[in-house]
């Protein structure tokens, strides 16, 4: 296989899995507080978080023993499919009255074998380049730019259908993993390491990728690749629910960031394929260490922008917000699996991504979703429901500002504690 034709056939990969993704992480929030599940927002996120902490290292180890990467990648879509279209089928049967025992159950088996599929693809991306004798720092963030424009074309679809207020999002996520199910099983095959005899427990379960918390720079850097997943939680799982808030007001009900805010958080994700393309050059010439603090000081910047923008005269701050998410997100994730890569062997390759992605999306989805959850509840819900005269879009203010405040002192005490020399290439 040729270069060009590998790389259309992994961009195709990336395009589909983030369509997936793209299609209900931004407005799923919107759904539930029209069917009267606000308060559950944080739960449906956090169990992103939940399943993230066994399913993607789980899987990873499957993938590494016992069943080729892009054959596991199918299968896993398969059943994410399958489920996400019976939730959106009890969506469509029960309408406004659907309950969350109705709903959360398909919802979650879909999540726990969606979430291992980030992982995986990341894999077999990395291997087939490495096989064609291609360096994966340069060439793989080129072709992950097409997983964001993947995220950005559901968005659209369902911001402009208006499918970001009802089950029909859900139905669309489904179509888009059974189609990448299907186109799974034709990628380069991986290997698997079943032939190799066990020399311990450790290495006949797959459990190796987990010792590299004994070394104390890569255990530094999934703690706070914890604390970074927190943040990228919170963006997620509130910020859509936010500007719709701004529509209970009637100074700001028609503006534009109220009725197509999916539409505008799309920039985000816009920035973010252009960030992509900035790694290579970031990551060489200033190693990982000041990669992440840009990215930290960028998530401090992202926050800050919400609690001071509006959707008229502020509505410049928002943009701002949605540029520097790029920035927040790219050079945390994207640069993240790169050191992980370069960090690890051949043998336990999916098993680290998939620790990487338990830490990131897995204990820090969850934790930093319900703590949101608390926080938005404290500053926002409960003033309101004491007293319906409460200015709500103050308090989210508020809370934005505790989100930046967090977001700084990890950036402090990233660049005092995480200690690394790198060497510019």
């Amino acid at each position: 296989m040729n270069n060009l034709s590998l790389k259309i056939r992994l961009i195709a990969m990336n395009f589909l899995i983030y369509a997936v993704w793209g299609t209900y992480l931004s407005s799923l929030g919107i759904y539930l507080g029209n069917i009267g599940m606000g308060t559950y927002i944080g739960a449906f996120f956090a169990l992103q978080g939940i399943v993230s902490l066994f399913m993607p290292a789980l899987m990873g180890i499957v993938a590494d023993k016992w069943i080729p990467a892009q054959k596991l990648l199918g299968i896993c879509q398969g059943l994410a499919g399958i489920f996400m279209g019976m939730a959106g089928f009890m969506g469509m049967t029960y309408g406004p009255d659907v309950t969350f025992a109705q709903l959360f159950p398909f919802y979650a088996v879909s999540v726990a074998f969606f979430m291992p599929t980030v992982a995986l693809g990341i894999s077999v991306s990395y291997n087939a380049l490495e096989r064609n004798g291609l360096d994966t720092m340069s060439t793989y963030p080129p072709i992950r730019v097409f997983g964001t424009i993947g995220f950005i074309v559901s968005m659209w679809i369902v911001d402009l259908t208006d499918f970001k207020s009802d089950y029909r999002q859900l139905l669309v996520s489904a179509a888009w993993s059974l189609v990448l199910a299907a186109y799974a099983f034709t990628l380069p095959a991986c290997p698997t390491s079943s032939g190799k005899r066990s020399t311990s427990i450790v290495e006949a379960l797959g459990l190796r990728a987990f010792t590299l918390f004994g070394n104390r720079q890569m255990r530094q850097f999934f703690i706070f690749s914890f604390l970074l997943g927190m943040c990228l939680q919170v963006t997620f799982g509130f910020s859509g629910t936010f500007m719709s808030d701004f529509g209970r007001t009637p100074e700001f009900a028609d503006a534009f960031a109220v009725r197509h805010n999916v539409l505008l958080s799309s920039l985000s994700q816009i920035s973010e394929t252009l960030c992509i393309l900035l790694i290579p050059f970031f990551l060489k010439r200033l190693g990982i260490k000041k990669v992440m603090l840009i990215a930290m000081f960028a998530w401090m910047c992202r926050f800050g922008f919400f609690g001071l923008g509006n959707p008229e005269g502020g509505v410049w701050l928002f943009v701002l917000s949605m540029i520097v998410y790029g920035v927040a997100f790219d050079f945390f994730n994207i640069s993240g699996s790169l050191f992980v890569d370069q960090n690890t062997t051949d043998d336990i390759r999916s098993s680290a991504q998939g620790v990487f992605m338990m830490m990131t999306n897995g204990l820090g989805a969850t934790v930093g979703s319900l703590v949101a959850q608390q926080v938005v509840n404290h500053f926002v819900y409960t003033p309101l429901a004491a007293d319906p005269s409460f200015d709500m879009m103050h308090g989210w203010s508020i809370a934005w500002y505790v989100f930046a405040g967090f977001a700084l002192v990890v950036a402090i005490s990233f660049a005092i504690i995480f200690k690394y020399k790198h060497v510019r290439s």
